[in-house]
């Protein structure tokens, strides 16, 4: 079959499988490459594959020999080239995967009923995988191509490292740009959102360049609006850009737009200020050219009546006519616009061309800004969470990206929380860590001042940018608010209070309202309560990184508090999660998020077991050891294991000694370290029903990506990867990477496991709940009930010492289980943080509990 491609088209392949003479492909490797695998080397799975698949007379096979594979690349992509009387059916998208055996890499095509396996981030990029059946998928408008298909795969453990240098076995996915092996489009899209510019189509290299301006007749904004109307034609438009829209993707199936993207950006000359559309394939040409505060010199383009509901961002310059009744539109045909990037040495003032005019505020300030108004921001990281997903509105395989963070200033001993979500710019948005100085536009106030506490963070709109900065040339360093951040960082240079910052973990935030009533009108929903039978739908139902708030009718019956120790955090215990249900077949696969739960429950008065994990069990074979794909027969190469064992990793966290409970099998000193703190209550109600139950859910496991940590500045790679989502293509690692328990803690406390027993006493629940305690936080001492605790679950830099977070933990621990007797049989409400961490690991959190009995 031939491998040689011709423009894309619709169908199953842009890509040959190339059966018949794989050896030529060689030809379009580099020399380099091909004496390392010139003689002697193993003859290539992926080409015995494909010799089994031709032979046969059916359309797949389960291959005779089936040998670890790595994964390179998991890429996304609309599923196109459907018939066009045929309604689409989810899944709306399709994933390639490019696998390597040693010899060869190879795309295949990922059959949509496997989907399911990237949605929870089992299938990814570095790790191996056995695939036992694959079929073959051609393409019928075009001569003797098809592709791969896998069909069932079993995912096993991440890889130390896979070589790069091995080639593809097809020439044709070499070709750049990029193509989806299926379907109609030209490029792949982010793998965890659509928002984000993604691969090889997006340019970043347009220049400015001097232009001759004695031909060109340029027209004004204001005279343009008056006369659009009766114009076939208009002239050059001289502009500066104040303000650039995110991304929107609005591809759909059955829709012959190559690249379905559109841009906004606001610009202005003296006389108005108006919005210019960008659309379809001049977005991958020219959106990360374009920067705010650039001159752009506009010749053909149209101009069309403006969308009666978008509303504009106000202008930077109040002086400034906002023009709202027409929208300038960029294309790349019908007509082609010509867009020129104009140096700032070629403007002239006599342009009057506006300047920015940034509207920066400082911590101080916000507690008076009124809601919804914008405003922008500069400070210090001192915290930044771990990449989170919700769900967009309209459709279930969109998502939203954002996480949370905290910007200091100096002004105020709160810092700026910011919901960050990806405008994008993942190129900042997945580089950012604390002690980073950082800017970003175009915010909006979020309060609630008659929430208990009050309620006053700042969001993204569709306008905000964000930058990593450096002020020195900036046009904003004059800025008043500017100058004062500049001066207060430099006496903050060496200072304590900014290394000690953090990073990750779960974040309860925003805290939901003090009063049941007031949740109950705040949250617009049909349904407002989760049945405890179909909390575990809602979790299956959860992707990757997604968190999801639900609501749950119960009566609390086992508070357990479990210290925090390095040893939970153990190697052992990560890796044996990880292989607990590892799925062998993809119907297997499947039910791991179905069972785990199910699996290994501990046992309810036994100390260790308040350590595992609902998918462990005392009885689990040791992890297996991760192995690298290397050379060209890609012979497994063990991995020794680091000596050091999890009890002195523990130790080496620099937690206070009591809160290290060591795991032995020695019952005496787990006895012993369970007298430190009286840390268990149970009421009589669950000793008569918890033998009964039909279903007793177990979600209480704390992984050590929900554990906020303090952040190592030497580090800042290995730990802004971690909380970042993982990554489309395998990124090899420098050197062998520390692991995350390595890393100290910022929480003072452990957690606690909270038992929530159904209101008809059939079902019950585990969770846990992770407070925070500062001894120099007043509100700790106004602790009388258990409610009460947990309005302050949120996170903020420690400054006590050690010996005051012992005390205060004892204390708010002895308090946490005494109120837990004021709710023996109390009817509650509890409002559940669920969150899928990837690769079969689901957190549930409880965030606040009520009593609708009460009105507080």
């Amino acid at each position: 079959m031939s491998g040689e491609l011709g423009q894309p088209q619709e169908g199953p392949s842009h890509a040959g499988l190339d059966l018949l003479n794989p050896e030529g492909n060689e030809a379009g490797v580099q020399r380099g490459v091909i004496r390392r695998f010139r003689a002697p080397r193993c003859r290539s799975w992926i080409q015995k594959v494909l010799e089994q698949i031709t032979d046969s007379p059916r359309q797949w096979i389960t291959p005779s020999e089936v040998v670890p594979v790595a994964v390179l690349a998991v890429q996304r992509y609309l599923l196109e080239g459907e018939p066009r009387d045929v309604e689409p059916k989810p899944p709306l998208y399709c994933y390639d995967v490019t696998i390597s055996d040693g010899v060869f890499r190879e795309k295949c095509y990922l059959d949509p009923s496997l989907n399911f396996l990237v949605y929870k981030n089992i299938l990814k990029v570095g790790i191996e995988v056995e695939i036992s059946r694959v079929s073959c998928i051609y393409n019928e408008k075009r001569l003797g191509q098809g592709i791969l298909c896998i069909d069932m795969v079993h995912c096993g453990e991440s890889l130390d490292s896979i070589s790069l240098e091995i080639p593809f076995r097809n020439r044709a996915h070499r070709e750049i740009p990029e193509r989806p092996l299926r379907g109609g489009k030209s490029h792949y899209l982010a793998l965890w959102n659509n928002e984000d510019p993604y691969g090889d189509i997006w340019l970043s290299n347009k220049q400015p360049e001097e232009h001759d301006f004695n031909n060109t007749r340029i027209v004004s904004l204001s005279h343009l609006e008056m006369t659009w109307s009766n114009r076939r034609s208009f002239p050059a438009l001289l502009v500066r850009i104040l303000h650039k829209s995110k991304l929107r993707y609005y591809g759909k199936p059955n829709k012959k737009t190559t690249e379905p993207y559109q841009t906004f950006l606001e610009v202005a000359d003296s006389s108005g200020t108006v919005s210019v559309i960008m659309w379809n394939a001049l977005c991958p040409e020219w959106y990360k050219s374009l920067h705010v505060g650039l001159v752009l010199l506009l010749q053909d383009y149209s101009i069309k009546k403006s969308h009666p509901f978008r509303i504009q961002p106000l202008p930077v310059d109040p002086q400034i006519k906002l023009i709202s009744t027409m929208e300038i539109c960029l294309n790349l045909r019908d007509p082609p616009t010509n867009i020129i990037i104009i140096p700032e040495e070629q403007v002239k003032p006599e342009w009057r061309l506006p300047k920015l005019n940034h509207c920066f505020i400082s911590r101080s300030e916000l507690d008076d800004m009124p809601e919804n108004s914008i405003c922008d921001v500069i400070g210090v990281l001192v915290f930044v969470g771990r990449v989170q997903r919700s769900k967009k509105k309209e459709s279930r395989e969109d998502f939203w990206s954002y996480r949370w963070i905290h910007i200091a200033d100096g002004t105020s001993e709160q810092p700026f929380i910011v919901e960050l979500f990806s405008t994008s710019q993942p190129e900042v948005f997945e580089k950012i860590y604390p002690m980073t100085h950082f800017m970003c536009t175009q915010l909006k106030v979020v309060r609630n001042d008659s929430q208990v506490p009050k309620l006053l963070y700042l969001t993204t709109t569709n306008e905000s940018c964000m930058f990593i900065i450096d002020h020195r040339g900036q046009p904003y360093a004059n800025n008043t608010k500017v100058k004062n951040f500049i001066q207060w960082i430099k006496t903050k240079t060496n200072s304590e209070e900014l290394k000690n910052t953090v990073i990750g973990g779960y974040y309860p935030y925003p805290p939901v309202p003090e009063t049941f009533s007031k949740y109950n009108i705040s949250v617009k929903v049909e349904s407002f309560f989760t049945a405890i039978s179909e909390v575990r739908k809602e979790i299956e139902d959860l992707q990757y990184r997604e968190q999801k708030r639900i609501a749950i009718q119960g009566i609390i019956t086992v508070i357990k508090y479990v210290p925090y120790s390095g040893a939970t955090e153990s190697a052992s215990t990560s890796e044996t999660l990880r292989n607990v249900n590892r799925p062998s077949t993809s119907q297997a696969a499947r039910r791991e998020s179905q069972s785990q739960e199910r699996d290994g429950k501990p046992q309810d008065d036994g100390p260790v077991s308040s350590q595992r994990c609902h998918t462990t069990s005392a009885s689990l074979s040791p992890p297996k050891k991760k192995r690298t794909l290397q050379g060209p027969c890609a012979k497994p190469i063990p991995v020794p294991q680091p000596e050091t064992s999890a009890q002195a990793k523990g130790n080496n966290l620099g937690m206070p000694s009591t809160f290290q409970r060591r795991e032995s099998t020695s019952t005496g000193r787990i006895g012993k370290a369970r007298k430190t703190i009286s840390d268990k209550w149970e009421s009589q109600m669950w000793r008569e029903k918890k033998l009964g139950l039909i279903d007793h859910l177990r979600y209480s496991c704390v992984y050590p990506e929900s554990i906020p940590r303090r952040f190592v500045l030497e580090h800042r790679d290995f730990l802004t990867q971690q909380y970042n989502s993982q990554p489309a293509k395998y990124i090899p690692q420098e050197g062998r990477p520390p692991k995350l328990y390595d890393f100290k803690s910022a929480l003072v406390l452990g957690h606690f496991e909270v038992t929530i027993l159904g209101l008809n006493h059939e079902r019950a629940i585990t969770v846990a709940f992770l407070p925070e305690y500062s001894s120099e936080d007043v509100r700790t001492s106004q602790i009388d009930t258990l409610l009460t605790c947990m309005n302050y679950s949120c996170l903020f830099p420690q400054k006590s010492t050690g010996n005051d977070r012992l005390q205060g933990s004892r204390a708010l621990t002895g308090d946490i289980i005494k109120a837990a007797a004021e709710l023996d049989k109390v009817h509650i409400v509890g409002i559940l943080d669920i969150c899928n961490l990837g690769n079969g690991k689901t957190e549930v959190y409880l965030h606040k509990i009520y009593r609708p009995d009460k009105t507080s």
